[in-house]
């Protein structure tokens, strides 16, 4: 006998990916996430491919991963998708030090990030 399932995040018309220890500072992937935010998947793309922001790269892989789970574990339809919805949260904080004048130190933190994007998928308007 094993483990029984685990119940679903998200409704049966959603797919969910998470990225996990972005290093970048969650108010700057925060910024990247408001782009795509309600946008259609393969528009969202097109914004993440062209986008100049380093941390767009991360984003993207995450909406193509929400993308293919959407595709291949819940058999929706991928060009019926949208982003539901891309939020960010912070994640854990490497602390460094810096030699300072008489002694002293400089705090240097490092954060990371992480985000979560859900693709819904929508009926057309006829």
């Amino acid at each position: 006998m094993g483990q029984s399932k685990n119940p679903r995040r998200v409704s049966e018309q959603q797919a969910m990916a998470k990225g996990r220890l972005i290093r970048t500072s969650p108010q700057k992937l925060n910024l990247v996430a408001q782009l795509i935010r309600g946008m259609p998947v393969e528009k969202a793309l097109a914004e993440l491919t062209f986008s100049h922001k380093r941390v767009a790269q991360h984003v993207k892989k995450v909406l193509e991963s929400a993308i293919a789970n959407a595709e291949n574990n819940h058999d929706l339809d991928i060009d019926s998708l949208i982003v539901d919805q891309a939020f960010v949260g912070k994640n854990m904080v490497m602390k460094r030090w810096r030699a300072r004048a008489r002694g002293r130190t400089g705090k240097i933190l490092k954060p990371f990030s992480e985000i979560t994007i859900v693709v819904k998928e929508v009926e057309e308007a006829a």
